[in-house]
């Protein structure tokens, strides 16, 4: 029978869910210490899509269930930041979905029936998600049986989560059917003509064969040309759209590190000499390590050239059990224990079959493959044809999963244990980052004499002490600076490090600064010149290691930026302009039949571009340049073109020759082209209806 545990392993194509949950105690926080009622809906208001209000409790609650949803299929139950806002992200994309195209399914009468459903789960030919989650690994048939039985334990002793778990699941099968009937709709609307098919094969059979000759636009110095204000205003009102912006807010801010101090450094030496005698005794250190180190115990062993000389001398003249240190390394007291000597090979020679999680939907699931493959092989089957067969390996499964030869640190730690302790010709399963591994040694190198060596390691890393000291540094900082000048002034006296920031609203970070949404709400949240305050209305902002105090210093509203914002942008593109201008009644003055002898006039020379036909992004030799494209395809053969402003420059063409191609399967063309619309028709036609609706997005408020 499927149980729940197995579905939630075998989900992998459910959905693309990545996860998140907000704090609604910092959200009704925030909004009490801006004085505003929560019982309000305007308040409450996290976005207008179309006309319909969400309201924030209802937004959150689809996010908590996506994140149960997506806890349960990884059995993951903490989540970082960043897995919470993409997982808002997500909720937000299918919000937008649901209610943009809700409407247009409804208007068309595109729906899913209850017997449809029914078909979908346990039909003869069920939905995708459906095979994916009852499919017999031993068969690769569906087990209709498993679905059943699968159901009928909803009914019983399934728990309400389990519950909403399987109808999340039917959600996304029903969704996933109408969003299929309506492309199909949209698709079969879409047709491709003779004419389009003619053209398309004609355009990428024409190539021809160009030389020219260009004229930078560097050539020209910006003394050159004359741009008057008048020629700015122009230019910007013809090309407005070119300067949209978003909403942005400008930040000036110093930051207070938090680092070990000497008393910090000592108290972790002092540590380390404190547990000298219990290391020393510990019988088991692997466990003893794992208990209370900072770094894990590592299996691997060692020869004496791999490790540093002074460690190096010390092991091998040690007994087992010799204690060693403490010394500093990497930011770290340590003390090493000889734990055990071994001959093991300097090489192997070694096959392996990896299953990964991402091909199979979950670590559990490649675990039992490996499993089963492990008994296959035991009981005679050929290790090379599963490889063959089933390793994610492809470099090596064409092999028969052979690796031929290596050495120590090759492989990844796990790996390499099993790979080189393992007996030759035996099979071994190991779990890396990678998946999982069956691991044969097929031979093995010549023995040398090993050490395992227990590392009791404690990082210096400052005590509360020490954060406390530095939280009143930064506090009587921001006590003494509570306006913008003063903040200037004491940056300046004190010689601090004062940073800047731009950022969106819908920026996450700052400046790289660990987990500091809270400082872009705040600046959006601000007057220019405010110095700004966290939720708690304190000016002092703690992101990782750093306390931050930060002054707002810019507003940028979206919209058409004014022109005294974009102005040195503008200049530019009525420079080019000009120098276009410039450069082109340079090559007409210069005009002749030989663009050898035009190039001679103009002090450039004549070069070559090849096979050019209309439907290239670029020209050989000059990149991006779809005007000389356009032209080098339309002229006659041994004509000489006009000057063509280009993006880099201005040029004039002589088509040389022609070649012209022979592909004329109008059949294959035209299956190609409607191909490609249906295609698009997959995702511009929601593009299309988020166009013609207004949605007023107010998640930075909340998040």
């Amino acid at each position: 029978m499927a149980t729940l545990q197995n579905i939630r392993n075998r989900a992998g194509i459910l959905v693309a869910v990545i996860i998140g949950l907000a704090l609604l105690a910092f959200i009704l926080g925030d909004m009490l210490n801006s004085g505003r009622s929560l019982l309000r809906p305007s308040q409450m208001e996290i976005a207008k899509i179309d006309g319909e209000s969400v309201q924030y409790p209802d937004f959150q609650k689809r996010v908590d269930e996506l994140t149960e949803v997506y806890k349960m299929n990884t059995q993951r139950s903490q989540l970082d930041e960043n897995a919470y806002a993409q997982l808002r992200e997500q909720t937000w994309q299918t919000l937008l979905h649901e209610i943009i195209m809700g409407k247009v399914f409804d208007e068309l009468g595109i729906t899913v029936t209850g017997d449809e459903l029914f078909d979908l789960i346990q039909g003869n030919d069920p939905h995708p998600i459906v095979k994916q989650l009852f499919t017999n690994p031993q068969t690769g048939q569906v087990d209709k049986s498993a679905i059943l039985q699968f159901l009928k334990s909803l009914e019983g002793n399934a728990t309400p989560q389990q519950k909403a778990y399987w109808l999340y699941i039917e959600g996304q099968i029903k969704q996933d059917r109408i969003q299929s009937k309506y492309n199909a709709l949209v698709s079969k609307g879409l047709y491709t003509t003779k004419e389009e098919v003619k053209k398309s094969l004609a355009e990428k059979n024409h190539q021809v064969n160009i030389q020219y000759v260009g004229l930078n636009y560097s050539s020209v110095g910006d003394s050159a040309v004359t741009v008057s204000e008048k020629d700015l205003k122009a230019y910007y009102e013809a090309h407005k759209d070119d300067y949209k912006q978003e909403s942005t807010r400008k930040i000036e801010y110093v930051t207070f590190e938090v680092t070990a101090s000497a008393a910090d450094d000592a108290a972790t030496k002092k540590w380390i000499e404190d547990n000298r005698d219990d290391f020393a005794k510990a019988e088991d250190n692997a466990q003893y390590v794992n208990a209370n180190s900072d770094t894990p115990f590592d299996e691997g062993y060692w020869k004496k050239e791999e490790l540093s000389p002074a460690l190096g001398e010390w092991a091998f003249n040690s007994p087992v059990g010799s204690v060693y240190g403490p010394y500093l390394e990497n930011n770290a007291y340590k003390m090493a224990k000889v734990d055990q000597f071994k001959m093991l090979p300097d090489s192997v020679e070694a096959s392996h079959i990896l299953i990964s999680p991402q091909t199979v939907g979950s670590a559990q699931r490649a675990k039992e493959l490996i499993d089963s493959i492990k008994t296959v092989i035991e009981r005679g089957g050929s290790f090379a044809e599963m490889a063959q067969k089933y390793s994610d390996d492809k470099g090596s499964a064409v092999k028969g999963g052979d690796l031929g030869w290596f050495k120590r640190n090759q492989m990844v730690k796990e790996f390499e244990e099993a790979a080189f302790s393992g007996e030759v010709n035996k099979l071994y399963i190991a779990a890396t980052r990678y998946g999982y591994h069956l691991i044969k040694p097929t031979k093995k190198g010549k023995e040398s004499n090993q050490v395992r060596i227990a590392i009791l390691s404690r990082n210096i890393e400052p005590s509360s002490q020490t954060y406390q000291n530095i939280y009143s540094e930064a506090s009587k900082f921001a006590g003494e600076n509570a306006d913008f000048k003063s903040f200037e002034k004491a940056i300046t006296d004190r010689k601090l490090n004062k940073k800047y920031a731009s950022m969106m609203e819908s920026d996450l970070t700052v400046n790289g600064m660990e987990s500091s949404r809270a400082l872009v709400r705040a600046a959006f949240q601000a007057d220019k010149g405010d110095i700004l305050v966290n939720n708690e209305g304190s000016p002092i902002f703690e992101f990782g290691n750093q306390f931050v105090i930060a002054a707002l210093t810019g507003i940028t509203e979206a919209g058409i930026a004014p022109l005294e914002e974009v102005k040195a942008q503008v200049d530019l593109a009525v420079r080019k302009e000009k120098k276009a201008e410039v450069l082109a009644q340079k090559l007409k003055d210069a005009a002749s039949n030989d663009l050898t002898t035009l190039a001679q006039k103009v002090n450039s020379e004549v070069k070559e571009a090849s096979n050019v036909n209309f439907t290239m992004f670029s020209v050989p030799g000059l990149g991006m340049e779809p005007a000389v494209v356009g032209t080098a395809t339309s002229i006659a053969q041994g004509k000489i073109s006009d000057p063509v402003k280009g993006n880099n420059g201005v040029y004039v063409l002589k088509a040389v020759s022609t070649n012209e191609g022979t592909d004329t399967d109008s059949e294959a063309e035209r299956m190609k082209l409607s191909q490609s619309l249906a295609y698009r028709a997959s995702y511009q036609a929601f593009e299309a209806q988020k166009k013609i609706v207004e949605v007023v997005d107010k998640r930075a408020k909340f998040y």
